[in-house]
């Protein structure tokens, strides 16, 4: 069964296979400019809590991915 993210925001992920740190920024200014800056602190504690493929599921929860 596949879950709707927490927002409607999209953001491509294309060509950022294994850099977390891009990953990171893109969703983060995704959120900002997307108007959802109250969920910013949120998605970055998840998504740094494990590793490469926990960012992409938390990533997953948070936004629609390309």
């Amino acid at each position: 069964m596949e879950t709707k993210p927490k927002t409607d925001i999209v953001v491509n992920l294309i060509g950022e296979d294994g850099n977390a740190f891009s990953v990171l920024g893109l969703v983060r200014r995704a959120l900002i400019d997307g108007g959802r800056k109250d969920l910013v602190a949120e998605y970055m504690e998840k998504a740094v809590e494990g590793d490469y493929n926990h960012l992409l599921q938390v990533t997953m929860e948070y936004v629609e991915v390309e």
